[in-house]
């Protein structure tokens, strides 16, 4: 896993007996060096496992997932133009830090088919007709879903989807401004039960159907960051209030309100004075009535003919396994951080990310079959218990016998694996040194 990639993980690690050679073949310098080989292969790479999982799992590409997340970089920006490191919008909260993009399609199992590095300042918006070209070629016309969330695709590319022969179909969720025009057609619409707790309405329109989905968890979440930021907003503004500033510091601190509580900020009406550092404000009661009848409502548009409410729902909570793809990426596989400097070796480093990935859901999918209820996260904290070890046995004429030996498993390791059909290699020959120079010499 990229975990091992670090410094003192290539130390710990014994590779030269994992890999039965010398362990000079190991030496960190070597392994960085083959970074520079590893992107000209990615494409044989992917083909090679998805070959693979169509074998293991039956794989199949009917409903695509597609989103994007950042990683950022502690360092200067780069002095290249054509460099990807650039400013951009974080999903890290890191505004501060050159970043890249990286674009990431899966199917609902979390498999990932295709994924691209991007500029630090690549605008989601203006993505995904590449991708739709790229899985056209590569996995031929068919009817596909693709599961997006809002801000990815364009209406121009909406269109083209609508548009293709056989039309691709989509599923999408759309910004909350379309929800304030489309709210009176919603309003006579009955609602429809997706699941238990969870109702729907839905509107066709044109060649779309718009489905309404209000959520109990997202209401609350939503009511929370709204209270949280308006009463810091309002704390703030009372403090602003009685500060003796000139004009421009107040203009100031108020824009630095504005860009730390966004959402709060539209609930209040602020009036500065044109003339002296003073300013009035109020909380605008209308627009909070109708901030509270919006939260935790998602308002989708699809060109399916599907009009299960239950099918399109469970279709769209599905996206949620691409953002855990991105969160181990983030967590257990540790992508960051990047100490590399250079764009190549930058992206080299991504591609192991995603190869160690590829390793933690196919372990995923096979535990989902043959060890249900364990992850794959307690599962390798099982095998972490696997120890290697070498035994060093001097004998009389001044040599030693050396004894690679791995750990025998506990019982419950050794249940994991033989549910998963794993088998250990046999315990490798011992080896033995030639005899010490200085007893050469001597004789």
């Amino acid at each position: 896993m990229s975990g091992a990639y670090t410094a003192s993980g290539l130390d710990k690690a014994p590779w030269g007996d994992l890999l039965s050679a010398d362990s000079a073949l190991a030496d960190p310098h070597k392994l960085y060096g083959c970074h520079d080989l590893l992107l000209e292969h990615k494409q044989a790479l992917f083909d090679h496992l998805i070959g693979r999982w169509r074998d293991l799992f039956n794989l199949s590409f009917e409903v695509l997932l597609y989103d994007l997340t950042s990683t950022y970089f502690e360092s200067n920006p780069p002095d290249d133009e054509n460099d990807k490191r650039r400013f951009g919008y974080s999903r890290d909260k890191r505004s501060d830090c050159v970043q890249v993009v990286i674009a990431l399609i899966v199917t609902p199992q979390g498999f990932p088919l295709a994924y691209e590095v991007l500029a630090g300042n690549t605008k989601d918006s203006t993505t995904l007709r590449e991708f739709l070209d790229k899985i056209e070629k590569q996995y031929g016309k068919a009817e596909r879903i693709w599961l997006m969330d809002r801000g990815i695709p364009t209406e121009s590319v909406l269109e083209q989807m609508r548009q293709s022969e056989p039309a691709v179909k989509y599923l999408v969720g759309t910004p909350k401004g379309r929800l304030s025009r489309l709210e009176k057609q919603l309003t006579d619409k009955p609602w429809h039960q997706a699941r238990p707790g969870v109702e729907v309405k839905l509107l066709a329109q044109d060649d779309e159907l718009y489905v309404l989905a209000p959520s109990e968890d997202r209401v609350n979440k939503e009511r929370s960051m709204r209270r949280r930021q308006l009463k810091w907003l309002w704390a703030r503004l009372k403090q602003l209030s009685t500060m003796k500033l000139k004009r421009e510091e107040l203009l100031m601190k108020l824009g630095a309100a504005k860009q730390k509580t966004p959402s709060a900020w539209r609930l209040v009406q602020i009036e500065v004075d044109k003339d002296k550092a003073a300013f009035t404000y109020r909380l605008d009661r209308e627009k909070l009535r109708r901030q509270r009848r919006r939260e935790g409502r998602y308002l989708l548009r699809t060109n399916l003919t599907e009009s299960d409410p239950a099918k399109l729902w469970s279709l769209y909570l599905q996206l949620v396994n691409v953002e855990e793809a991105f969160k181990n990426l983030k967590g257990d596989l540790a992508i960051r951080p990047i100490f590399h400097q250079s764009e190549k070796r930058i992206e080299a480093h991504i591609l192991v990310s995603f190869l160690a990935y590829c390793l933690h859901i196919t372990l995923t999918e096979r535990l989902r079959s043959l060890a249900p209820g364990l992850t794959a996260r307690s599962a390798l904290e099982k095998f972490a218990a696997m120890q290697m070890i070498d035994v060093h046995l001097p004998t009389t004429d001044g040599r030693q016998l050396i004894m690679t030996r791995t750990t025998q498993p506990q019982p419950e390791l050794q249940l994991l694996l033989d549910k998963l059909k794993l088998q250990l290699p046999a315990q490798p020959p011992p080896k033995i040194t030639p005899a010490q120079v200085a007893a050469a010499v001597a004789l």
